[in-house]
């Protein structure tokens, strides 16, 4: 039963991972996945590579490398368990695969694995994930623009993303936090980034560490009235993340998106009420009441991700 679950769930995101092999990175990656596949298995290669086999046979894997293999294979699908997106789950796949290569590598043959591990580390420096460029409504925050947007007006209700480019948590997140601003974003309720990698200092005053080791990244904020309400991952006493996973359903749920929503909506309701109203004469200084946000006043405010 799991094997037909797992094959449909492949054929039905065949597509997408058709448009992922197009791309450099991913073409890239599964070349490297399978080199020692190749090398082992290659006529005319494999009858010089040494072997442990008794029968001698050296285009065919010993148990030390099927150990190896099967070992791999066990550490992928517990890491798989808490991926949340198919890019996870192909991106764990990639580097457990090439942690892997580089032992049988070195196993094989000593020059083999420095040559495989030089690779390696050329491909991490050169070759970077694509990252999301699909729909979205979200705003990007500067250093110079977070402070002043999450105070500006009261009503509104925040959900800023603290990320960093060169995280592949924050990466594989990006797609979900997207979906869920093409959801649920109106004009009480709002969905944002800032990269914290870029901006050092909004990392410090806000409290969200960009160190490996604490695991904070990606980390998302509930802001109402300029102050934080809530956040995820939460943090303990020794400045590391508390284990949560970042799916739809978790964020749905913890920040409780259907009531904000909600609530959020009757003051777009309210927006529009008065802007009819105020078609036909000024507002009256010293009005409290809120003002309904021209198109300039969207787009100074809405920084979209440049393509």
């Amino acid at each position: 039963m799991g094997l037909i679950t797992g094959l449909c769930t492949f054929l039905y995101h065949l597509p997408q991972i058709y448009k992922w092999l197009l791309k450099p990175y991913y073409i890239t990656s599964f070349f490297m996945t399978i080199a020692f596949l190749v090398v082992r298995k290659a006529p005319g290669l494999c009858e010089h590579l040494a072997t442990q086999r008794e029968d001698g046979n050296s285009c065919d894997f010993d148990w030390r490398e099927l150990e190896i293999l099967m070992f791999l294979s066990a550490i992928v699908m517990m890491k798989n368990r808490r991926a949340i997106t198919l890019d996870q789950h192909i991106g764990n796949l990639f580097l457990f695969s090439k942690v892997a290569n580089v032992i049988l590598f070195f196993r094989l043959d000593v020059r083999l694995g420095i040559l495989y591990l030089a690779l390696c580390v050329a491909f991490v420096m050169t070759c970077k994930p694509p990252i999301y460029m699909g729909p979205e409504y979200i705003t990007y925050f500067s250093d110079k623009t977070i402070d002043e947007e999450l105070q500006r007006d009261s009503r509104i209700t925040w959900i800023v993303e603290f990320y960093a480019n060169w995280s592949s948590d924050c990466q594989s997140f990006a797609p979900v936090f997207a979906d869920l601003s093409l959801k649920y974003n109106c004009a009480g309720l709002r969905f944002a980034k800032v990269d914290i990698g870029r901006y050092g200092d909004i990392s410090q005053r806000y409290g969200v560490s960009t160190s490996p080791l604490a695991k904070q990244l990606p980390t998302l904020a509930l802001y109402q009235g300029g102050r934080e309400m809530m956040r995820r991952p939460m943090v303990d006493n020794k400045g590391r993340a508390v284990s949560w996973t970042f799916n739809e359903e978790n964020i749905i749920r913890e920040f409780n998106l259907n009531e904000l929503f909600q609530k959020s909506k009757k003051l777009s309701k309210g927006r529009g009420l008065k802007g009819e109203e105020q078609s036909s004469f000024e507002p009256e200084e010293g009005s409290d009441e809120p003002q309904p946000e021209t198109d300039d006043q969207q787009q100074s405010t809405e920084t979209k991700k440049e393509k």
